[in-house]
């Protein structure tokens, strides 16, 4: 289809902290090239080239009756905008950047906002007035937004009453930072108000940005490398008539993959519920009231779901389910199959590569596996000198970057070509990543090589958590490992070494404190649901804690219990 084809040519360069490396993700202008035998054109625009497109259709009475975006707040208040109405409320968006804000080509704009629909506004107005969004959890403390927004240099922040307080403490210490957007109901000293510069009277005419296919369009933070997925390959094969509930925060790049870029190439709904605190009870039921056919959700989604009685609960629509952000577990599979009559299509990739690796509708779901490899990614285990090893032996994931650079991977670190070079080996592209290929080229998870923590999905750096700690004036040393756990997968565990003066503490009383003061001074899904309490870290000869000791130990403990 023409608009597969031009959703494969649309530019995303991601950004991402990782160790304090930045990353660059894009598809590169190969117009000559071809993806799948499509070619990719010169340039593209997400906004004017899809949702304008299905608006015209619309107009044209070729695309089914129904809303482009359906939004409900859980309270009574629902929001219904087919695509006619997108494309014009996002020309009103992009006049407000380009307008009242003073924003040109390039800028870029901070959006942390939570599931509302501003933000799917906010975010095509950026596509079409050429800006550069920088998605960001509400979680955020005011350190966290400080670092997003002197490092990215943003011209603009759009929030709401959620984090625009503590935008205020530090807009100081941004010199970049010229406009402050807020969404709200009410006003606020010093910000613009979106919802009124979004006059429905006002024009919505505005020029078509063409963005070059080596323009930057969005920039993504993240420590670690990421199981989400920027990548712009369907493989949900929804229809237009269809209505996908993708549930996830606003932040992760699996929301702009699936609530955005992977339904609106299809002409297909997006639905999406307020849900300010993740409750299972309110997913059934939403499950069950709405005509929803298709469900994302992180792995431990669906076993929170599977912790009520679904018995109670009827989906008479709901088609399929997909997930991806962390090992999807067989028993989770299984007990979902059973209960519901439903299958769990696992996904796969990260930040650098997007989607790696699927199961589609078509094919063959083996429990413990991620699928098999896109089409046009030659995906292997390989050993420690880049050598393909035979299926059914464990080695590191890797994509093939030569003699040809895939389409889709991302041309490598910003300002940083050792980095770059480092992740290469042979030819190809290390993920991170330990896995098993199968004789029928299926990839079974094995394990990260790294410290990166998957928790729920949420990627965690170990610093990030230890540099909170020692904040803590009971925290002499501390070294930050995951733990297993039955309901998240894993989750931060600290192992803490005591001032002196705190070790007469009550241990349960000091293990509140110190998660407390973890969640006070960054985004609180980082916190340590573990502590352990120790007189010494194993250390190497140079001095260097050694986290996979402690790891290492902390899996075998769990292993040695199940046993």
């Amino acid at each position: 289809m023409y608009w597969r084809r031009q959703l494969q040519a649309l530019c995303i360069l991601w950004r991402s902290q990782m160790s304090n490396h930045t990353i660059r993700i894009h598809t590169r202008q190969l117009a000559s090239l071809q993806w799948g035998h499509q070619e990719v054109p010169a340039k593209f625009n997400f906004a004017t080239d899809v949702i304008d497109h299905w608006a015209g259709m619309e107009k044209a009475g070729k695309r089914p009756p129904g809303p482009a975006l359906w939004w409900v707040s859980g309270n009574g208040d629902e929001v219904m905008w087919n695509f006619s109405q997108l494309s014009e409320l996002s020309q009103q968006t992009a006049n407000v950047f380009a307008g009242p804000c003073g924003l040109q080509r390039g800028d870029r704009v901070t959006v942390v906002l939570p599931r509302v629909p501003e933000w799917w506004l906010v975010i095509l107005g950026c596509m079409r007035a050429g800006l550069v969004f920088m998605p960001g959890t509400i979680q955020m403390k005011a350190k966290d937004i400080l670092y997003r927004l002197q490092v990215s240099n943003a011209r603009a922040i759009v929030a709401g009453d959620e984090v625009a307080e503590i935008v205020d403490t530090v807009a100081l210490e941004c010199p970049s930072l010229k406009t402050k957007l807020l969404v709200s109901e009410k006003s606020r000293d010093g910000w613009l108000d979106f919802k009124t510069l979004l006059c429905p009277s006002g024009s919505s005419v505005h020029w078509i940005s063409q963005a070059k296919i080596q323009e930057w369009v969005a920039i993504s933070f993240s420590r670690g490398s990421s199981q989400e997925n920027p990548h712009l390959l369907k493989w949900t094969d929804l229809q237009a008539s269809d209505i996908i509930w993708p549930i996830s925060d606003t932040a992760w790049i699996v929301n702009i993959l699936g609530s955005l870029l992977e339904p609106w190439t299809s002409g297909a709904c997006t639905f999406i519920h307020l849900l300010p605190k993740f409750d299972p009870v309110i997913i059934l039921k939403v499950l069950s009231s709405y005509p929803i056919n298709y469900l994302i959700g992180a792995p431990i989604v669906y076993r929170m779901l599977l912790l009520q009685d679904l018995s109670s609960y009827k989906f008479p629509h709901l088609k399929c389910c997909f997930s991806g952000g962390e090992t999807l577990l067989p028993d989770t599979l299984e007990k979902w199959k059973i209960q519901t009559g439903l299958d769990i299509l696992e996904f796969y990739g990260q930040t650098e590569t997007g989607l790696t690796c699927r199961v589609s509708k078509t094919m063959k779901i083996k429990p413990g596996y991620l699928g098999t490899a896109i089409p046009h990614y030659d995906v292997q285990a390989i050993d420690e000198k880049g050598n393909v090893l035979p299926p059914g032996t464990e080695g590191d994931v890797g994509i093939r970057v030569k003699p040809i650079r895939p389409i889709g991977i991302f041309s490598g670190y910003v300002d940083n070509i050792e980095k770059t070079e480092a992740n290469i080996r042979g030819d190809f592209w290390v993920l991170g990543d330990r896995a098993i290929k199968d004789q029928d080229g299926y990839f079974r998870f094995m394990g990260r090589t790294d410290d990166i923590i998957n928790s729920s999905g949420y990627r965690i750096g170990p610093s990030e958590v230890e540099n909170a700690l020692m904040e803590h004036p009971a925290v002499v040393e501390t070294a930050v490992v995951s733990s297993p756990d039955p309901i998240r997968g894993e989750v931060v565990k600290a192992f803490v070494v005591l001032a002196p003066h705190f070790l007469s503490h009550d241990p349960d009383e000091l293990t509140k404190e110190l998660q407390q003061h973890v969640k006070s001074v960054t985004a609180p899904y980082k916190y340590p649901r573990k502590i352990e309490f120790v007189l010494d870290l194993p250390k190497t000869n140079t001095g260097k804690i050694q986290r996979a000791k402690l790891r290492d130990k902390e899996w075998k403990k769990s292993e040695q219990v199940e046993v």
